[in-house]
């Protein structure tokens, strides 16, 4: 590691930024130096604006992979380098505002269904029923289950926050199910093991990839043509949580979300919603003189 990086490094976990976006910021200095072809810290200021004119023009990349780039980038040079440069407060990227794909009762019936294998079911179904980040939910550990209070300790979720959500008393009987087939002492989900070791050795969780993959076999078996991914488990679950008649701030505590925005969404989303909006919609039109 040179010593750029590891400055670099060290001043994202002074900020106390997640390991996870120390990886993104880092990774976006790296690929810009790649693409200058010379240290970061030799690159002057109109190759910074060349390479982010690149991003947008040349490589069209997202407007997500956009944003980490300038964040990333933003952070090395004027907290690492102290350097106040004009380009790094000309560039911006527009959030998007789109709304996530959201699955139906049905539908995600239909998908638990054709998940085959107990750990993978058991960690998704628990993912969708308690409204968990992937993250979160592969990562569970057997002391974070309160079934005398019924309900899952999130530990240090996104943005360092603990939380509680409710635990269906069905998504218990299932974990309590699966933890006797492996009985680790710490993981609800342990990763799979060789024959000759037993579960209770697994080294730790399941892995992410892991499950991505098999929600993405289960997303084709079972004839669904919608984008979904794990993380729509989560948008479902709050959705089907307002059409139930759940208050928005409380399902907002229960997401973790910080603002009530981020949550407010999800009201674009309940087939009410839809339902009171096409009525809406065919009572002018049924008024109209044609």
């Amino acid at each position: 590691m040179t010593h750029l990086r590891q400055r670099m490094l060290e001043d994202l976990q002074l900020r106390g930024l997640s390991m996870k976006t120390q990886q993104a910021y880092l990774r976006a200095v790296r690929q810009l130096a790649e693409h200058c072809r010379k240290p970061p810290d030799q690159i002057d200021e109109e190759e910074l604006r060349q390479y982010f004119l690149y991003l947008k023009n040349g490589k069209r990349a997202s407007h997500s992979a956009c944003r980490i780039a300038l964040c990333g980038i933003k952070f090395f040079y004027e907290r690492t380098l102290q350097r106040d440069w004009q380009t790094l407060d000309l560039v911006r990227v527009p959030r998007e505002q789109k709304l996530p794909v959201v699955l139906s009762f049905e539908e995600v019936r239909a998908l638990l269904g054709c998940l085959h294998r107990p750990r993978y079911r058991v960690c998704l179904s628990t993912i969708y029923s308690c409204g968990l980040r992937l993250q979160e939910g592969v990562h569970l550990q057997v002391p974070d289950i309160d079934g005398s209070r019924m309900a899952v300790h999130i530990r240090l979720g996104k943005g360092g926050k603990d939380r509680y959500v409710p635990l269906p008393q069905r998504t218990l009987e299932l974990l309590r199910s699966y933890w006797g087939t492996h009985r680790h002492r710490v993981w609800l989900f342990p990763g799979p093991t060789r024959l000759d070791v037993p579960p209770t050795q697994a080294s730790g969780p399941l892995s992410v990839s892991g499950v991505q993959r098999a929600f993405k076999a289960a997303l084709e078996q079972s004839g669904l043509r919608k984008r979904a991914t794990v993380h729509t488990l989560r948008h479902s679950w709050a959705t089907h949580l307002l059409e139930a008649g759940v208050s928005l701030r409380l399902i907002q505590a229960y997401l973790g979300h910080a603002s009530p925005k981020t949550t407010s969404r999800y009201t674009h989303l309940t087939r009410e919603a839809e339902a009171l909006a096409a009525e809406a919609i065919n009572r002018v039109m049924d008024n109209l003189v044609w």
